[in-house]
């Protein structure tokens, strides 16, 4: 059975445009990680994500944003960037994901709420790639699917399904291309621009941008 999630976005109108252990923040307003510039967006996105225990760092001063995203990693920022359930889960039975992973609550949860689908692996410690985080985010967030391409990118996928995952977050502002004609599918995603993505969303959520439906 799926479990209920916080966030449902509904958009209005369209703007085209191996597993580390968690170092979780220990006290309020504290930013930690020297590898990081101030009075940017990156250090405003993981400073309010880390003090919300949504991201963490790969040692306690750092947090390595150019370093690629790993499945596993992506699977927790996003399960508590949701505030999903990781309690009592039903196992989705990964066989490389055996439930002392340390982000096995975490893949559990997102495949109990049908962001990710079940099979015989989920591959935690490969990097997560573009088009995979698009289509996460899209149906994490519950963001209304695209129902057409207006990006002028040259190398969409040949699934249009995929595709639409994509189109969806550029039309909602939360990612652009990684130049005019190009979106880089299969490009790894940093750690740093996921805490964009999520960073992004959620302050798009706090201004009331989207229409939001608790439970």
């Amino acid at each position: 059975m799926k479990q209920k999630q916080k966030y449902f976005l509904a958009f209005s109108t369209a703007l085209v445009i191996a597993p580390c252990i968690a170092v979780l923040p220990t006290q309020a307003a504290s930013m930690p990680f020297s590898d990081i510039k101030k009075e940017t967006e990156l250090y405003n996105a993981v400073s309010e994500l880390y003090n919300k225990g949504i991201v963490f760092g790969t040692t306690s001063t750092t947090f390595s944003p150019y370093q690629p995203l790993t499945r596993g990693e992506a699977a927790y920022f996003l399960a508590q960037a949701l505030q999903l359930q990781t309690d009592n889960v039903d196992n989705p039975s990964f066989s490389d994901v055996p439930t002392s992973h340390p982000y096995y609550e975490s893949i559990a949860a997102l495949a109990a709420n049908g962001i990710i689908q079940k099979g015989s692996h989920y591959h935690p410690d490969a990097s997560i790639k573009r088009s995979q985080m698009a289509k996460m985010l899209s149906l994490g967030f519950h963001l209304q699917q695209a129902t057409s391409l207006s990006a002028p990118f040259t190398d969409f996928t040949k699934d249009m399904e995929t595709d639409r995952y994509i189109q969806t977050l550029l039309n909602y502002g939360i990612t652009t291309g990684t130049s005019a004609t190009t979106f880089s599918p299969y490009t790894d995603v940093r750690r740093g621009q996921m805490a964009l993505f999520l960073y992004r969303i959620l302050q798009k959520n706090d201004d009331g941008f989207y229409i939001i439906g608790v439970e």
